[in-house]
């Protein structure tokens, strides 16, 4: 009972449990309003809000009014802890509810409420599936009560993604959202933007997205020029390297570093005298990719071969991810690995990880069956409490104690006599698997046996709807990887309840703890029967990495013998032990990856709001003037020759000419220099104002703009080799992160700098050119600018049909002014 006052997720529920009170208060009054009296109480609430109430205020009514439509509308009545539930994800917490508790209807509570400002609110789910499904199952009550729902799918076109923003509730992946961010942040023209703001978002299946996902940023990229054959050459170079002598492999951390001998062999096989030399760099990355191409990452457990192309699979949710590559050329150095197409690797022109995206929203919140195991990351990263809500139902499944086998053989014919027994009861079975070449395996064996079964893979997503609909009937086997299910439940009837309800079989334990809970969730629904067991062996990769030795020295001390197995609570806390150690190697790996791009996301900003800046504006006078003003600064303190103290004309006439101006300079200090410098500048520019007219602000804003984006997409590339660069400087007992920041932000100053010297280069030699004149008339190296219609493109040239050494393409950048602050 002492506990219990200390205990906080009770506190929460308690205070909970009274508002549900309140909510339940109106229940009988809000029962008798007619089907308009009770649409009419969504201008009402918006009424109330605009004369100075708060949400919290109303909320005990609106929830009662959700409840009542959802009644009327799709026969769905909110119990208890679905408000409660509701209530906590309002006030921006991840709420923890089991496989079956409705989570879906929960998130009706919340989502209209917060509509109620007028803001658009977000659910955002796994999968396109999911997200359509949830949005026209619950849609109609958002409807009945006047608010309009809309939902994005990937490939949809960019007026419907628009369109689908505009309304109050917008349903979606994380996916989809966070590249409509970054694809917003590539726009030239403010109506071509589709989001309108990050005000609140409920993360659906918060653990996977928020958590298992935050390693993997979000890219939006295009091509580069690296050559397919350097791939496929580093591929075949690997064969020559040896585990140990060439190379050590750190499972764990699943990274490769070469010996002395290795460096020798890769110097020798490469005909270059030293690896580590800047101009070799490149050769290293390439050699350490195709070595973990080979090593680490294997076919149908990370990735799958379809149609000629690798696609990868999700650890944790066994699905497709469609589309998503691995970067840094990695992906092509498993191409190349696997024989197949070598796709070009890819430029990156914007990035965010989850973690900073979901982190702009202004209340965040979650729902999950498994989140209270990762309550102190959820509160570190996105500053979200995590509360677990009762069952409406006592959860009465029987979880049994693992059985345990020294060997993977002993292991699986447990599995498979397991199942051929209950088989011939009738019990429907879910066995779970880590990958797909272990379903595969397992379906085998059960083919030799005679035992019919389901497979839902990766390679089966399809039918993966149908699959689960099955699941639960008498006498179904289903075997499947991590994505089974997620986000559906698996239905069984009175007579299954009868046989025990559903039996789930784990096969192995998942580097997450999570990840097993939401398996053994699939059963023991709503209060329904239920049972499962985890099989393990020595050999599996858990237990073989993190908990081997320990194990071993138990299993020898009590003198089991293979094929027989063992139950004991000693084991299971070993195993538990196990677990935690991979889940912190992943909490660190997502903690450097989160404190880097927080740097990152620091600068993207910085580069973001200026650019919306620039799409708001009409007139750019004032904001170019500081822009050359801090060229000519910049120009006059490079100009100053400290040891003859004198200013170096040559220099300065020298930058001037690059803007195709002459002139003899005549200041002698760094001040009269400045002011020299300015009106020399200045004057040309109004001369080019006067010569493009009208037409010069549109011109303005897109080599603005078109320079900020290129020379912003070159800061990133830069910033990738830094991320694995600053690593290596830890043999050196320097801090990665620190010196990233460093370097990073001295970068980013470089980049500003660079920025405003090719606008400033751009506006100086950028002329209005006939195309009609002849080719005499525009020998010299200018931008021309050509306006039709009212459109811009733009071109360089030296003369007609011929391109200039330094393309547009190459030239464009981007650059600081007051409005750009980054802190260090």
């Amino acid at each position: 009972m002492l506990f219990g006052l200390f205990d906080k997720n009770e506190r929460l529920l308690k205070k909970y449990r009274k508002m549900v009170e309140k909510i339940n208060a109106f229940e009988p009054e809000i029962e008798k309003l007619s089907d308009d009296e009770l649409k009419n109480k969504t201008p009402e609430f918006k009424k109330r809000l605009e004369n100075g109430e708060t949400l919290d205020d109303i909320l005990f009514e609106a929830f009662a009014v959700v409840r009542e439509a959802a009644k009327r509308v799709v026969d769905m009545r909110h119990f208890d802890v679905q408000l409660m539930g509701g209530i906590s994800m309002h006030e921006g917490i991840i709420a923890e509810m089991k496989t079956g508790e409705g989570k879906t209807l929960v998130a009706t509570l919340p989502l209209y409420l917060n509509a109620l400002t007028g803001k658009n609110c977000q659910l955002a789910t796994h999968n396109d599936y999911l997200a359509k499904r949830d949005a026209e199952w619950m849609g109609p009550i958002y409807e009945f009560l006047g608010l309009k729902v809309g939902f994005i799918q990937a490939g949809m076109s960019k007026e419907d993604r628009k369109a689908a923003y505009e309304a109050d509730i917008t349903y979606g992946t994380a996916n989809e959202f966070g590249f409509d961010y970054l694809r917003d942040n590539l726009v030239y023209d403010m109506d071509d933007k589709s989001q309108r703001g990050h005000y609140f978002a409920i993360v659906d299946e918060a653990d996977s997205i928020l958590i298992d996902e935050a390693r993997t940023p979000l890219i939006i990229s295009g091509p580069s020029d690296t050559p397919s054959e350097l791939y496929r050459r580093f591929s075949h170079l690997s064969k020559n390297f040896e585990n140990e002598s060439d190379y050590t492999v750190d499972e764990k951390q699943k990274t490769i570093s070469l010996t002395e001998e290795g460096i020798d062999k890769a110097e020798k096989l490469l005909q270059i005298d030293n690896l580590y030399d800047p101009e070799n760099i490149k050769y290293l990355f390439h050699l350490l990719n195709a070595l973990k191409a080979r090593i680490f990452f294997k076919k149908d457990k990370d990735y799958i071969i379809k149609e000629g192309e690798v696609i990868i699979v999700d650890e944790f949710t066994g699905r497709l991810l469609q589309g998503r590559r691995y970067s840094e050329g990695l992906h092509q150095a498993i191409e190349a690995k696997e024989g197949v197409q070598i796709k070009q690797e890819s430029l990156t022109y914007a990035t965010i990880t989850f973690q900073n995206y979901f982190r702009m929203y202004d209340k965040l919140s979650g729902m999950t069956g498994t989140a209270k195991t990762e309550e102190s990351e959820f509160q570190q990263i996105y500053n979200c409490e995590v509360v677990v809500i009762p069952t409406n139902k006592p959860v009465i499944r029987k979880d049994k104690n693992d059985s345990i086998y020294q060997a993977l053989k002993g292991k699986y014919n447990a599995i498979v006599a397991e199942i051929e027994e209950r088989h011939k009861t009738g019990q429907p079975m879910l066995v779970g698997t880590t990958s797909i070449d272990k379903s595969e395996l397992l379906s085998n064996l059960l083919k030799r046996k005679g035992i019919p079964h389901e497979v839902l893979n990766a390679k089966q997503h399809e039918r993966e709807a149908e699959i689960i609909a099955n699941a639960g009937q008498k006498g179904a086997v289903t075997i499947a990887t991590n994505m089974a299910g997620r986000g559906t439940d698996i239905k069984i009837n009175n007579e299954v309840k009868e046989l025990g309800g559903l039996y789930v079989i784990g096969t192995e334990r998942h580097e997450s703890r999570r990840v097993d809970n939401q398996l053994i969730g699939r059963s023991g629904r709503q209060g329904d029967p239920g049972e499962s067991r985890f099989f393990l062996s020595f050999e599996d990769d858990v237990l073989r990495l993190f908990g081997g030795e320990r194990m071993k020295r138990i299993m020898a001390t009590l003198r089991i013998e293979e094929g027989q197995p063992i139950e004991h609570k000693l084991l299971s806390n070993v195993i538990r032990d196990a677990q935690k150690k991979v889940e912190g190697i992943h909490f660190s790996m997502r903690k450097r990856l989160y404190e880097m791009d927080s740097v990152m996301d620091n600068q993207r900003n910085s580069i973001y709001n200026h650019r919306n800046w620039i799409l708001k504006q009409e007139d750019y006078t004032e904001h170019l003037k500081e822009i050359f003003e801090d060229v000519a600064d910049r120009i006059s303190e490079s100009a100053w020759d400290d040891k003859a103290g004198v200013i170096n004309k040559d220099y300065v006439k020298g930058k001037l000419e690059s803007f195709l101006i002459i002139a003899d300079i005549k200041s002698e200090s760094v001040s009269e220099l400045k002011e020299e410098l300015m009106t020399l500048l200045w004057d040309k520019f109004r001369g080019k104002k006067e010569e493009f007219g009208d037409h010069f602000n549109k011109m303005s804003k897109f080599i603005m703009l078109r320079i900020i984006d290129d020379k912003w997409r070159s800061h990133l590339d830069a910033i990738e080799h830094l991320k694995e660069a600053v690593g290596l400087r830890a043999y050196g007992q320097k801090d990665p992160n620190m010196e990233f920041k460093k370097e990073s932000y001295y970068m980013f100053s470089q980049l500003v700098d660079d920025i405003y010297d090719t606008i400033v280069d751009y506006l100086m030699r950028i002329t209005r050119v006939d195309p009609n004149k002849e080719e005499s008339q525009a020998k010299k190296q200018t931008v021309n600018l050509n306006f039709v219609h009212g459109d811009t493109s733009v071109i360089d040239s030296q003369k007609k049909g011929q391109k200039s050494k330094k393309s547009y393409a190459e030239k464009k950048g981007f650059k600081r002014n007051t409005r750009f602050k980054v802190k260090k």
